[in-house]
């Protein structure tokens, strides 16, 4: 099955590709749904899962400007408490910039670009700009672990975000373009705050991201129905919903194995719900 001419990229459609081929075919050209769950318990991750969307959802609302004191009256689940509470501690210090202008916020930003035929999109927790001075990318994450920094370094999402934010600055900063090292990304931690991962940019940094994100587009486009091979690495199928179609595995991997991110940047390219009236569309 080849690739739609439409297909629109994501960070997570992306890193499917880079992890196991298979379940790129799976979930975009065969468009399956998920014949099994992802760990075991599959309750309390699904419960864990919702606790995260609560949060992000709060925090959305505060950064468009709804009182603390509304919010905070709202949550009734102690852990929930916990993180909101951690938020409201330490995000005042990764949401101000140094600088003589104002920060301008653009929370829940969703951002498209043209790249290599196709369109990548990103969805962005937080996005703040300071106008000709700094602009800063906030990833807040939930994950019952904080991650190494090497493994966040080289996960798709921090380079396809710096490299859109660079994108994207012109469109966002009244027509003037920020360059990539006035870049930065911050991975926010519920279980760390206090131990954010800050990943600066640089022109090299960009220029590099351009070739491999136009590389790995163009390789997809061009793979043939049988380029499509399972991973090698087979313990990533334990927590992989189509591991049962690939004869590897019936049975979830358990949350105490689960070292990945538990939730993720929704994918944009199974989400057929988006207004796409609202999205930053940008042009060369």
């Amino acid at each position: 099955m080849s690739l739609p001419a439409n297909f629109q990229f994501s960070q997570a459609s992306l890193q499917d590709f880079e992890d196991c081929r298979r379940r790129f075919e799976l979930r975009y050209l065969e468009r399956l749904p998920w014949p099994a769950i992802e760990t075991e318990p599959a309750l309390e991750n699904e419960r864990y899962m919702q606790k995260g969307a609560a949060f992000h959802h709060l925090v959305h609302q505060h950064q468009i400007g709804l009182p603390e004191a509304r919010l905070s009256a709202q949550i009734e689940d102690g852990e929930l408490a916990e993180w909101w509470q951690r938020y409201l501690e330490t995000s005042p210090k990764i949401t101000s910039l140094p600088g003589k202008f104002p920060i301008r916020k653009y929370p829940e930003k969703l951002l498209a670009a043209p790249l290599a035929e196709y369109t990548l999109l990103a969805k962005m927790d937080l996005l703040l700009i300071q106008p000709g001075e700094r602009l800063r990318i906030i990833d807040w994450k939930t994950s019952r672990n904080q991650p190494k920094r090497t493994w966040l370094a080289k996960r798709i999402q921090t380079h396809v975000y710096r490299f859109m934010a660079v994108e994207a600055s012109a469109h966002l900063n009244d027509g003037s373009p920020v360059k990539p090292d006035q870049v930065d990304m911050v991975y926010w931690f519920t279980q760390t705050p206090r131990q954010p991962e800050i990943f600066p940019y640089s022109l090299e940094q960009y220029q590099a991201d351009r070739q491999s994100l136009v590389r790995q587009i163009e390789s997809i486009a061009t793979s043939g129905p049988d380029n499509f091979p399972l991973t090698s690495d087979e313990s990533r199928c334990k927590f992989c919903v189509y591991r049962s179609l690939c004869n590897r595995g019936v049975a979830a991997g358990s949350l105490d194995e689960w070292s990945g991110l538990t939730e993720e940047t929704p994918d944009l390219t199974l989400d057929t719900g988006l207004d796409f009236d609202q999205i930053a569309e940008i042009e060369f």
